[in-house]
């Protein structure tokens, strides 16, 4: 009976569920979207199997692990943390002839991988969907197996290209090949694929990456290595896996052995699929997906409940019970919600597949990332959303359904609010915690734009909570401002300071809107101005920046060759990498920055303690400023850090510099870098001389181009990525509830604006009144969310440089404004015209 009477409840007064019905669809398509993009991550397989045809592979250490105790007093709690690397280190030469040895192998064959960036005919070689290019000796092929399409083995001076590299070019064609040792011109003589064994669905090319094969005998001058990063071990006849585990275990020590499926994991870093940084973010995205979903469907179907409270005193009148009432609300919405679900569902694989497409475009997510539909994450989706309207449902009809049955008679129905003193109390603490985020959270560090949204929301909850109290005393001024416009003006300003209620649902909506998404979008602009004045003071000793015309860097060596050209009097040669740090027992990634300076400085860092010169000499570091201060280092202090091959290295600190954004947070040693970074390429090469530097530089080394002012050594992608997500989200939600705010507050006065009409009002006149009073909504959201916002950008503005902004620019601050007083004049404009017009408003001579 319940269910009959709702659903004939919902198809006679459609119109009242529009908001609920618009809202459930977008927090359904937006969890199940965020649920699907998680569960996709977290379930993504290890990529494909480079090692397929062994049965066992040797490698060096992939991550930094670190395990420390904590004394809980009646028990020890040991944590385990793990840092992925993003270079591999050799192991020794002799290993491969110890593993063949061991009893139960058949045999061992060595794999030396390398980075290598490749070019032909004047233009670069890259795989497809920005996979890894990964040189290898040929003796290695068989561990895949890679088997030629075309052409011959290579030998020494020649090259095997991958198929999925060698779309265009021709046998016998030079291609150029660059790594950190050098550049080489080898001749094509092969196009190889693996057979299909070892990738999934049986492919032929490798999902990530692309392999080029040379000479075994020239491995070792192209990589720089000095032994092999992995070996494959196949085992004999009747030898278990177990068995073949147990002995190269007793022999190899120290070195990891790898089998199944974690064979993978033995492969260069960078050569497989890496969804760590995937898996944070959308688990981010995920929460504030659900945060947002919870505050707007609450909101819509409390003021949905709200709208009815004379029908529900009526069904009281008539004898219904609050029970009755309440399962009746709850089926109604329920309905809603799994009518909503129908298109909701849908929408969700769409948002997830196209978020992960623009993912894959910025290079946050491994190029053979895709989205898996998964039932239950799609069911769990419905399932919120149920849960989440039900509550919210519960929640407004607690103390609607009690309505007494007399006051189905009054004209207006008053709701209790909550008293001042929980509202300050509850504000205090949110507002507290804000100024404690503000001012004791690095915010100038590299989760300062996190920590921002924090605070924000903080600030954000503390001016809900304070609303009546805070909105009362704007609209006071407000609205007196607003009266100096028309006697329609006038009689809004007086019903705003009567009906302050109605200002405050209509302006909090607005003012989280342009709080939230001014705080991201205005951090993120300081962010990137504060970067490219940092940027351009580095560069400002420079007369030129150089590299190559694809941006795939320069050998160590051709870098020197050009700073010792005629007419250069200073270089500096950076080179980017990463490195780990023991944070209290968990290891972290930062970027950094290999360097070699000769002459005169072409590079200020601004050094603030100590000389940059002791950089490259006597093993020493510079740190930036808000490194230094986060681990409390200072010159002379001798901490150790993990390079990216995973090998430990002290280094003294012998200066600490404060233009670290955009290049790194450590700088060391180019020929450090050098040696354990696999890629080991200068990304950046400045120099300083004379008038006749760039025409000397074209003479002498025509490959070599003027290149952007950039340095690539953050995590940018990821970052971008990460806001977009979050900026789509709040203005997706945010704008819906604005939108059922008025329309269901406007839809509620339909008896008032009877009245006024019958006294005389015209239609036109009750549009300007209304007009007014949205007015005065919008201007106080704004003026809050601008105290919110300045606060808050302003306070991360001075963590970066010092320097106090509200903006960085001030277009695109008007536009923010504008945008969202427009967006709350409109959304109170509509359904004023829609309600105020003569067959609209009720008979109230019948």
């Amino acid at each position: 009976m319940t269910i009959r009477l709702a659903a004939q409840t919902v198809r006679r007064r459609v119109v009242v569920f529009v908001g609920t019905f618009v809202t459930a669809v977008l927090a359904i398509a937006l969890i199940a979207g965020s649920g699907l993009l998680l569960h996709s991550v977290l379930t993504a397989g290890p990529g494909a199997n480079r090692f397929a045809s062994a049965d066992a592979v040797v490698a060096g250490a992939r991550s930094v692990t670190l395990t420390s105790a904590v004394d809980k007093g009646d028990k020890v709690k040991v944590k385990t943390k793990t840092e992925r690397l993003t270079s591999a280190s050799a192991l020794p030469a002799d290993l491969v002839g110890t593993v063949a040895a061991t009893p139960g192998v058949a045999a061992a064959l060595p794999d030396t991988a390398f980075p290598v960036h490749l070019a032909a005919g004047g233009r670069a070689v890259r795989a497809p969907e920005r996979a890894a290019v990964v040189a290898h000796g040929w003796g290695s092929a068989a561990l895949t197996p890679y088997a030629l399409r075309t052409g011959t083995a290579p030998e020494p001076g020649q090259v095997v290209l991958d198929a999925a590299l060698a779309s265009g070019l021709e046998l016998g064609e030079t291609v150029r090949v660059t790594s950190r040792t050098g550049v080489r011109d080898l001749r094509l003589v092969g196009v190889a694929a693996p057979d299909g064994t070892a990738t999934p669905d049986g492919a032929d090319t490798l999902p990530g990456q692309a392999a080029v094969f040379v000479a075994d005998s020239e491995v070792a001058v192209l990589s720089g290595l000095t032994g092999p990063t992995a070996i494959g071990v196949r085992a004999a006849p009747g030898v278990s896996e177990t068995d073949l585990v147990t002995a190269l275990r007793t022999r190899v020590g120290e070195f990891p052995v790898h089998t199944g499926a974690d064979r993978v994991a033995a492969d260069l870093p960078g050569a497989v699929p890496d969804y760590v940084g995937a898996v944070s973010i959308f688990g981010f995205v995920l929460g504030i997906t659900g945060f947002a979903a919870v505050f707007v469907l609450t909101g819509t179907v409390s003021l949905a409940v709200r709208q009815r409270l004379r029908e529900l005193a009526l069904l009281r009148t008539i004898g219904a019970t609050p029970g009755q009432l309440r399962r009746l609300l709850g089926t109604e919405i329920a309905l809603v919600t799994l009518v909503a679900a129908v298109p909701g569902l849908p929408l969700g694989v769409l948002v997830a597949t196209l978020v992960a497409a623009r993912f894959r475009d910025l290079g946050a997510v491994p190029s053979a990332f895709a989205v898996a539909l998964n039932p239950v994450v799609l069911l769990a989706a419905v399932a919120v959303g149920l849960l989440v309207t039900q509550a919210a449902t519960w929640l407004a009809a607690r103390r609607t359904v009690r309505i007494a049955p007399t006051q189905a008679l009054r004209e207006t129905v008053t709701v209790a609010g909550v008293g001042w003193l929980p509202r300050v109390l509850a504000a205090a603490v949110l507002a507290a915690g804000a100024v404690a985020v503000l001012g004791l959270v690095p915010l100038g560090g590299p989760y300062g734009m996190g920590m921002g949204f924090v605070s924000c929301a903080l600030l954000l909850c503390a001016v809900a909570a304070l609303g009546p109290v805070l909105v009362r005393g704007l609209v006071a001024v407000v609205s007196r401002l607003v009266a100096l416009t028309g006697v329609a003006s006038r009689l809004a300003a007086v019903t705003a300071r009567a009906e302050t209620h109605r200002v405050v649902g209509a302006a909090i909506p607005l003012t989280l809107m342009f709080a939230i998404n001014a705080t991201m979008l205005l951090n993120s602009d300081i962010l990137t101005q504060v970067t490219a004045d940092q940027q351009a003071a580095r560069s400002a000793p420079s007369a030129l920046r150089v590299g190559t015309a694809d941006g795939t860097g320069l050998p160590l060596a051709v870098a020197d060759r050009v700073a010792a050209l005629p007419g250069v009097t200073g270089a500096a040669a950076t080179l980017p990498t990463r490195v780990v740090l023991d944070e209290a027992g968990k290891p972290e990634d930062h970027p950094a920055q290999g360097l070699r300076a000769t002459g005169e400085p072409a590079l200020d860092l601004g050094v603030v303690a100590g000389e940059l010169a002791g950089v490259g000499t006597g093993g020493g570091m510079a740190v930036s400023a808000p490194l230094a201060e986060q681990r409390g280092w200072r010159v002379g202090d001798r901490p150790e850090v993990w390079l990216a091959d995973g090998t430990r290295q002290a280094l003294t600190v012998v200066a600490v510099y404060q233009h670290w954004r955009g290049f790194g947070e450590l700088v060391l040693p180019a020929d450090l870098v050098a040696a354990h970074d696999a890629t080991g390429l200068v990304g950046a090469l400045h120099l300083r001389g004379g008038p006749a530097l760039a025409d000397t530089l074209r003479a002498e080394a025509p490959e070599l181009v003027a290149t952007a002012a950039t340095e690539p050594a953050g995590d940018e992608q990821n970052q971008q990525a990460a806001w977009e997500l979050m900026v789509v989200i709040s203005l997706g939600f945010t704008a819906i509830a604005v939108v059922n705010t008025f329309a269901i507050a406007t839809s509620a006065r339909r008896r008032e604006f009877a009245d006024l009409r019958l006294t005389g009002a015209t239609a036109r006149q009750l549009h300007r009144m209304l007009g007014a009073e949205t007015l005065i909504a919008v201007l106080v959201a704004l003026v809050l969310g601008s105290v919110v916002c300045g606060a808050v950008v302003g306070a991360f503005s001075v963590a970066q440089d010092g320097h106090w902004r509200l903006f960085a620019d001030p277009l695109r601050y008007l536009g923010m404004l504008a945008g969202v007083g427009v967006l709350g004049l409109v959304a109170g404009a509509v359904p004023a015209r829609l309600v105020v017009r003569r067959r609209g408003l009720p008979d109230l001579n019948g």
